[in-house]
């Protein structure tokens, strides 16, 4: 295995690559690497052969699917470059690019502008305090436009954006960029694979255009400062290494936004974009630190991004290779690490060795000897890290932030294509979700199936090729069954008698019980008011015990009943033949004639749905929450959006994600939680009991 070198904190740069699917974020990074020659071969999306877009999920989508670690050095210093999905049915892997980096480059498309993805990815850096570049990509492409997106942008994201160059035309006519910092034009040279360029005064046709985006430039940065206003206001002009200085200050107070533009395709704007990086990005020594918990205590530690901090890691993504293992990786906040190290697993207490540490290069590794803070790394076969761990010093054990995924909200029924696949789900189904902790597998014993549950379609789609590829598991997808209940709404009385003879001794039980309703969440409850022994105390206990058989079964179409009161008052026996098993069957043999005459219901389980959606979609999220039966609460607006509250049966939100998708064009989202139960109305009936015994006869 190849060796990569060391890089000291100040020298290393945490960049996260984001933005909307198809804006070109996997080939900005080969681009990068390419250009600045950490990687010796320039990948293409769309051949399957990019740097960090490997899998073979992501070849036959067509897609980045997880968060990717690449890395390139410009200029003495290390950047790390993490690649993320565009699809937010992976937003997970977008997350935890997001919590171990120092910054983000938003890669929006010259020709589509900002899209849903993109005003997502920025919700998500800001509520990080993540600070920010934008990147327009496909610069030569037809219909590129750098003003209009640029508007767009203004409009739609911030007004803290700044462009720091301008194109030299659009489309086929892309032939260059100016720098407002050194106020001279880059003309790219056709034909060259790293974007190389003569480096030429302005041109004439294009001084005032210049003029303008300069003038904009130093106008803002002048306000950043009181020293530098006063300077401009004197002189009228910034020097350049003052106007780096002021943006570098800037992004790392979130105040600015940089804006670039290129094409990763001719790598146009690739080297301009590396400077950028290295002058404008914050080095973890700039961050905040961390807070951690020390492990077992109350007492928080801060740990700053220096060598001389005890050592402490995140583990932030987790991968199963084949003939590898399980690959750990992970962003040191503090200290240092070297190969072979042993460290603590904060969390759960376990001693680990770093063997073969190294840094990840797309699908490669490289061995490294040591690791300064602030640096990304990855390690094989740790006995027990899972993604969200921290790796500590054996000294001071100590537990990180944990990264902040989604709960999954689409849930599909899955079985095994065969008797071999449906008994390998119980060991491979909690490796996937140690991949991915977005996606949740479990056994439900009432039901009688496993369900899976995911941030999307698309992302439950990809789980299960994963699993057939990696572990040879065929599933199929089916529609989850609902939890149904049955309840009593009246009181009734009634006998359960168990007579049986066939020769030697026979069975007698006999039962006289009462049921009422309960409250809704009350439960079941037994009460026993039998007097003079008619019913001998030792036999009262199997009386309940068939009570709560027989209900679990129900009355109307078999769910468990719930929420009634059962009282046994009356009974006789037989000194010979009586039993437990002959009063069990007399109790279960008393509810069933009983609960019919109560006035049984089927309920439903129902979901307490929150929304929030940009103020243009309500008034369709509301029409389709009425087509689902769904009770609105409230709504809460909010500076352009809408939070809107529902109570929605449960049987009414298969693939409620999608249709909320398609509906707001994937700018709204939705969380779930249980609410209770209600009965189903009498419409309905029918069609729950009839799809019950449908599916009892499939079984």
């Amino acid at each position: 295995m190849a060796s990569a070198k060391e890089y000291t904190t100040d020298r290393i740069r945490n960049v996260a690559v984001l933005g909307h699917g198809g804006a070109g974020k996997t080939s900005l990074i080969d681009a990068l690497c390419y250009t600045a020659g950490s990687s010796r071969r320039k990948g293409n999306v769309t051949e399957g052969h990019a740097l960090t877009m490997y899998t073979p999920e992501e070849a036959s989508h067509g897609i980045s699917l997880q968060c990717t670690p690449a890395f390139c050095e410009y200029a003495g210093a290390k950047i790390n470059l993490l690649d993320t999905p565009g699809f937010m049915d992976f937003v997970g892997e977008t997350l935890a690019a997001i919590r171990v980096v120092d910054s983000a480059v938003i890669v929006v498309s010259a020709t589509s502008g900002v899209e849903v993805g993109t005003e997502t990815v920025w919700e998500y850096a800001e509520d990080r305090g993540v600070p920010r570049f934008f990147f327009l990509s496909m610069m030569d492409k037809e219909h590129a436009s750098f003003e209009r997106v640029y508007q767009d942008i203004k409009a739609q994201l911030t007004e803290k954006v700044v462009p720091v160059e301008i194109p030299i035309g659009e489309g086929d006519d892309f032939r260059g960029i100016i720098n407002l910092f050194s106020e001279r034009a880059h003309m790219f040279k056709a034909g060259t694979e790293k974007g190389d360029y003569d480096e030429v005064d302005v041109p004439e046709e294009l001084q005032a255009k210049f003029e303008k985006w300069e003038t904009e430039l130093q106008e803002t940065l002048a306000t950043t400062d009181e020293a530098l206003l006063d300077r401009y206001l004197d002189e009228g002009k910034i020097s350049r290494e003052e106007a780096i200085q002021a943006m570098h200050k800037g992004v790392a107070s979130g105040d600015i936004v940089p804006l670039f533009c290129g094409s990763a395709e001719n790598s146009y704007g690739m080297q301009a974009l590396l400077k950028g990086l290295v002058d404008l990005c914050p080095s973890p020594t700039e961050a905040a630190g961390e807070l951690a918990q020390r492990t077992g205590m109350e007492e928080e530690v801060h740990l700053s991004a220096s060598d001389d901090e005890t050592f402490s890691a995140l583990i932030y993504k987790t991968a199963l290779e084949p003939h590898i293992g399980e690959m750990s990786y992970f962003r040191v906040m503090s200290g240092t690490v070297s190969n072979g190290q042993q460290v603590k697993n904060g969390e759960r207490g376990s001693v680990e060795k770093l063997n073969h540490l190294s840094v990840a290069m797309g699908k490669d590794r490289l061995e490294v000897s040591k690791l300064h803070a602030g640096d990304l790394g990855v390690v094989a076969k740790l006995k027990s890290a899972h993604t969200n761990d921290t790796l500590c010093d054996m000294s001071r054990a100590v537990i990180l932030e944990k990264i902040s995924f989604p709960n999954p909200e689409i849930a599909v029924a899955i079985r095994g294509e065969n008797r071999g696949d449906e008994d390998k789900l119980g060991v491979v189904l909690p490796k996937l979700h140690e991949e991915d902790p977005t996606f949740l597998a479990e056994f439900d014993a009432e039901l009688h199936q496993t369900i899976a549950r995911g941030l999307g379609e698309l992302h439950l789609a990809v789980q299960l090729e994963r699993m057939k590829r990696k572990y040879g598991v065929a599933v199929m997808m089916e529609q989850p069954k609902i939890g149904y209940r049955e309840t009593i709404t009246k009181e009734a009385e009634g006998q359960g008698r168990h007579k049986k003879q066939s020769g030697g001794r026979g069975q007698f039980g006999d039962c006289w019980i009462r049921l009422k309703p309960r409250t809704a969440g009350k439960g079941y409850e037994f009460v026993s008011s039998i007097k003079g022994g008619v019913i001998p105390t030792k036999y009262v206990p199997s009386v309940d015990k068939g009570i709560q058989e027989a209900a679990a079964r129900g009355v109307l179409a078999g769910f468990r009943c719930v929420d009634f009161e059962a009282e046994c008052y009356d009974g006789s026996y037989h000194a010979v033949d009586s039993s437990d098993i002959a009063f069990k069957l007399a109790g279960s043999a008393a509810f069933k004639n009983v609960a019919g005459k109560c006035r049984p219901v089927i309920l439903e389980p129902i979901i307490e749905v929150t929304v929030t959606t940009p103020d243009d979609y309500v008034g369709d999220i509301m029409s389709d929450m009425n087509q689902r039966r769904g009770k609105v609460l409230g709504m809460e607006p909010t500076a352009g959006r809408t939070t809107v509250k529902a109570l929605v049966p449960e049987a009414e939100l298969y693939k409620y994600s999608t249709s909320l998708r398609a509906i707001t064009q994937g700018r709204a989202h939705h969380s779930r939680a249980f609410s209770g139960y209600e009965a189903v109305p009498a419409l309905e009936v029918p069609k729950v009991i009839a799809a019950s015994k449908e599916a009892a006869a499939a079984h």
